[in-house]
């Protein structure tokens, strides 16, 4: 069949060859499309054949139209011959074109191949671009250090991104790590948290100072409002070592020596950024390790305050170590502060406020051992306005202090013994320097700054011209300036201890009752060893001590204004001599042993006759010598009281 299709096909190729004079490239076209160009030129050579035997045929019968035929066959011959060149031309053509058609076939299923290869490879990095942008980002996080962020990408590389490309092997590997960067991770925070602690115990001191510089200055404007109410108190100045006046009576007015500056613009908490506990504890808690953090901070911060609250047990501690000490542990409760309000349950109230109470022990015990160790009155007061510092500021971040406050009342003690063992040293400075002659004034401005010191009141001295002379010696003045100096101190270590009126009343009259009845008392004991001390010396001595007695109700006065009681206190007891009883008893002795000396003296050097029948009608030098002695020493006695006089004529008369 298709052998008679094909036969059929040549003959109308055939017919359109013989039909059509011009144009046949068709026909040539869709011979070579049957690919069997040979089978139809053997069939056009069969047809020519045959036409070449019609036309001898014909020629036959029509010989001269055969010559025209031959004719006009030699020029379709040559014709012929063209077209088979250029059929042959066209077929070689069409075979390199059709190379060349071939070649870019093949260059199509490549790129077609390419093409598809590359859309699989842009599918592919679709899904791992996030998981390089997400691991990127955490590595970025991890050198930032911005740690809890980074768990969090971490998480979402985990189970978001990484299951889409599960089945490459690249990221296989890379979630095999994950673990690995997780636990980095949890190392590099604790170790950032560890540097913080390191921090932070540097930073205590600087923390705390500036801790108590703000609670000094709240203390201050409180105090600044207080004043305004009590302008109209009249201000109490002093001249020694422990001046004081009403306007700057609190512990405030020692800031600027306590205080070093800082400052103006940071609190306590801005001094230091508390992020890496925040860090590491959030890490810790994505981590599912919370409880772990939670014991690891506890300790470090329990082994940290059993540092800060040790104190140097030597006798060379100065105030600044003190200072520091308090620094120190100021800063580093207040961080713990701030922690237990910012840390949502790092530490609660609870293991604070234990915390506190085992180091507070271990302060005020440290405090006690070396406080007992210092000599001076004045470095104990700077102590002691430290800690009264200290206790405001701890008190305003809500620590207990009552225990600080106690320590305060037994250091109170200590502080007067100082005091007075510095005014034993006054009070001999004072007898020592001291003639023991009445005192003599030759103006009025010499007169008023006598009374200004020493409230005397005496009309007739008054009345007087000039120069006026005082009964006693510039002991008593000196004397009675030094014990309102000394009621001052004692009065001053009491600032800010929340005193009542009574507790500070009592304090002030045993302190000043020990300091007069025995610490004075010694001084003039002592000074009646003195072999050099005359007997006009140890009258005067006797009457300056009965003015001394006089102006304990001048005292009492004092007290009573400096304290604000409503009773006022007895410095000595009501019968009167009391207070100087053992110095009188002293000086009395060494009055009548004076005395008799000097009669003796008298007696062994003059010559008696004995032997005289009649007197000579005039007293001898002895006589008259004696006599003036007694007339002065007589004349003394005036000044004093009534039994001491008495006992000393009694003297006279044996």
């Amino acid at each position: 069949m298709n052998m008679e299709a094909g036969g059929q096909n040549y003959d109308v190729f055939l017919q359109e060859i013989e039909g059509i004079d011009d144009y046949w490239g068709p026909t040539f076209r869709a011979i070579y499309e049957c690919n069997d160009h040979v089978k139809f030129m053997e069939l056009l050579d069969k047809r020519i054949k045959y036409h070449n035997k019609e036309i001898e045929r014909m020629c036959n019968n029509y010989y001269q139209g055969f010559i025209d035929s031959i004719k006009d066959l030699q020029q379709v011959r040559s014709q012929a011959k063209n077209l088979n060149d250029k059929v042959i031309d066209m077929h070689e053509g069409i075979i390199q074109s059709s190379k060349k058609v071939g070649n870019k076939y093949e260059n199509l299923s490549e790129s077609c191949r390419i093409e598809s290869n590359i859309t699989a490879a842009v599918t592919t990095l679709s899904k791992c671009i996030p998981v390089f942008v997400a691991y990127s980002k955490l590595q970025k996080q991890i050198f930032d250090k911005r740690y809890y962020p980074a768990l969090k990408t971490l998480q979402q590389l985990e189970h978001l991104y990484l299951p889409r490309v599960s089945n490459l092997k690249f990221f296989q590997q890379m979630t095999e790590n994950i673990p690995e960067i997780r636990e980095n991770i949890k190392q590099v925070s604790m170790s950032d948290l560890k540097d913080f602690l390191e921090n932070i115990r540097r930073l205590s001191t600087k923390i705390g100072e500036v801790a108590m510089r703000q609670a000094a200055e709240q203390q201050r404007s409180n105090s600044e409002v207080k004043n305004l109410v009590s302008l109209e108190k009249k201000p109490l100045t002093l001249h020694s070592n422990f001046s004081i006046c009403e306007e700057d009576s609190t512990i405030i007015s020692k800031l600027k020596e306590i205080m070093i500056d800082a400052d103006e613009d940071l609190s306590a908490q801005q001094l230091i950024d508390f992020a890496p506990v925040y860090r590491c504890l959030h890490i810790y808690s994505v981590l599912a390790s919370r409880d772990i953090f939670e014991n690891y901070y506890r300790t470090e911060r329990e082994k940290q305050a059993r540092l800060v609250v040790q104190l140097s047990t030597n006798t060379s501690v100065t105030f600044q170590d003190y200072r520091t000490y308090i620094h120190g542990i100021v800063g580093f409760f207040v961080q713990e502060n701030h922690v237990l309000n910012t840390s949502h349950g790092l530490i609660d109230k609870l293991y604070l406020d234990n915390l506190w109470s085992i180091s507070l022990a271990k302060i005020i015990s440290n405090l006690k051992i070396q406080i007992m160790l210092h000599v001076d009155a004045s470095l104990l007061l700077r102590i002691k306005e430290l800690i009264v510092l200290f206790i405001m500021t701890m008190k305003n971040y809500g620590y207990v202090v009552n225990p600080l406050m106690e320590f305060l009342y037994g250091m109170k003690d200590q502080y007067n013994e100082l005091l007075t063992q510095k005014w034993i040293q006054i009070f001999h400075d004072i007898l020592d320097k001291e003639n023991f002659l009445p005192i003599e004034v030759t103006n009025m401005s010499e007169y008023e700054d006598i009374i200004k010191v020493f409230p005397f009141r005496n009309s007739s001295l008054e009345i007087m011209d000039f120069p006026k002379k005082f009964p006693f010696s510039a002991m008593v003045p000196n004397i009675y300036h030094q014990v309102k100096e000394f009621i001052y101190a004692g009065l001053k270590f009491c600032e800010d201890l929340h005193l009542n009126e009574t507790e500070m009343e009592t304090m002030v009259q045993k302190s000043t009752n020990l300091l007069l009845n025995k610490t004075f008392t010694s001084c003039l004991t002592s000074l009646f060893q003195k072999p050099h001390l005359t007997l006009f010396e140890v009258i005067q001595i006797l009457i300056d001590t009965s003015y001394l007695e006089k102006s304990s109700i001048y005292l009492e006065e004092f007290v009573f204004n400096v304290t604000g009681s409503v009773f006022k206190s007895r410095i000595i007891s009501k019968s009167d001599g009391c207070l100087f009883k053992v110095a009188r008893d002293d000086a009395e002795k060494q009055i009548c042993d004076k005395l008799k000396n000097k009669l003796d003296e008298f007696l062994e050097l003059e010559n008696y006759n004995w032997t005289l029948i009649e007197p000579q009608g005039h007293a001898s030098n002895f006589i008259s010598d004696l006599i003036a002695f007694l007339k002065s020493t007589i004349e003394s006695f005036n000044c004093l009281p009534v039994i001491i006089l008495s006992k000393n004529m009694d003297i006279l008369h044996l």
